[in-house]
């Protein structure tokens, strides 16, 4: 990957949280929980995932750059949404979590040199796992679940 290429995937993550805040605003609260496709998450869920994934993500991050070949684990997330209760929270303190994490983490990915991009780890269920995996998948994470709350409020306000 180009320092071009990441630079572009930064701001990209760094931008995250805001398409998340935009996707949410005019969304109606008593229809954050609703369901109106079938087998997708909530708004509510979405949120909360968006929450923990992000915290882990930032754990993952560090782990790559402060340990020698770490394991990174993966998690059920269908657990997670059902065993913390993601539809029976409020959603703000999870905003402010998410906002925490990637703005906690913008300030480590501005410093990281060359070497600290080529760091590996193990991933538990994909296999090999760097800084720069993690880039990739993280830059599109929030953006991506954005795309999905915006598609809700789209079915609920018609």
């Amino acid at each position: 990957m180009t320092r071009k290429e990441r630079g572009e995937l930064i701001a990209r993550y760094v931008d995250g949280y805001e398409e998340v805040e935009t996707a949410l605003e005019g969304f109606p609260r008593k229809d954050l929980t609703a369901h109106p496709f079938p087998g997708k998450w909530s708004a509510a869920e979405i949120v909360h995932h968006l929450a923990d994934s992000e915290m882990t993500s930032a754990i993952r991050l560090r782990r790559l750059l402060v340990e020698d070949k770490p394991v990174i684990h993966g998690y059920d997330q269908e657990a997670f949404a059902r065993r913390l209760g993601y539809d029976e929270r409020e959603i703000g303190p999870a905003m402010t979590a998410f906002l925490a994490a990637r703005a906690t983490t913008a300030q480590i990915l501005s410093r990281m040199t060359e070497e600290d991009w080529r760091r590996q780890g193990t991933h538990s269920e994909s296999g090999p796992y760097t800084a720069e995996t993690w880039l990739e998948i993280y830059a599109k994470h929030a953006h991506d679940h954005a795309a999905q709350i915006q598609r809700l409020k789209e079915a609920l306000t018609r």
